[in-house]
């Protein structure tokens, strides 16, 4: 895992925002839901792009 330093700037605010200003559990629930989405859908492209390579 890399350092908190070493993190993207993005990222970085990121953390900050859940650490410090989110107040409640429901509001936290909707943020993992919703960059679990994102990394889920990258995830697919991602892969998808990989096997198209291989097959060329």
């Amino acid at each position: 895992m890399l350092s908190f330093q070493q993190l993207p700037k993005s990222m970085k605010k990121t953390i900050r925002y859940i650490l410090q200003d989110v107040q409640s559990l429901e509001k936290l629930e909707r943020i993992e839901k919703t960059i679990h989405y994102y990394i889920q859908k990258r995830k697919k492209e991602l892969k998808k792009n990989d096997s198209f390579k291989q097959i060329r």
